[in-house]
């Protein structure tokens, strides 16, 4: 039922920053989470962080934790993510997901997903 809109993405520099939205519309279950998914050509979809619909529970990969931020603006029905000091390796498209727990880290766990926005960062 919940219907996910990703934007944000763009082309910026190494060492740039970029703030990713992802605006939920429909029901979502007050106990599930968002995430942040990755995916470059070539390379299976990465997880990257998530946040309780309620509530202020956050979940980081190890890859991005300290670069990268997740939250929330409740009113707006929206999540992001804050990327700083990015890097040529994190060019790929950014998706957010639906899953029943902010713990879920495979994408098999997400059952729904926005269409996703392209970050490129060049050198």
């Amino acid at each position: 039922q919940v219907q996910l809109v990703e934007s944000g993405g763009g082309l910026v520099q190494a060492g740039d920053s970029l703030m990713l939205s992802c605006a939920a519309s429909g029901r979502v279950i007050s106990s599930s989470a968002l995430g942040w998914f990755r995916q470059a050509p070539g390379r299976e979809r990465e997880f990257l962080a998530a946040i309780r619909w309620m509530g202020r529970t956050t979940n980081y990969a190890d890859s991005v934790k300290g670069r990268f931020t997740i939250s929330k603006d409740s009113d707006k029905r929206t999540i992001y993510l804050q990327l700083n000091s990015l890097k040529t390796e994190d060019t790929a498209v950014y998706y957010c997901a639906n899953a029943a727990s902010v713990w879920a880290l495979s994408p098999r766990e997400y059952h729904t997903w926005g269409q996703g926005t392209q970050v490129t960062v060049s050198s």
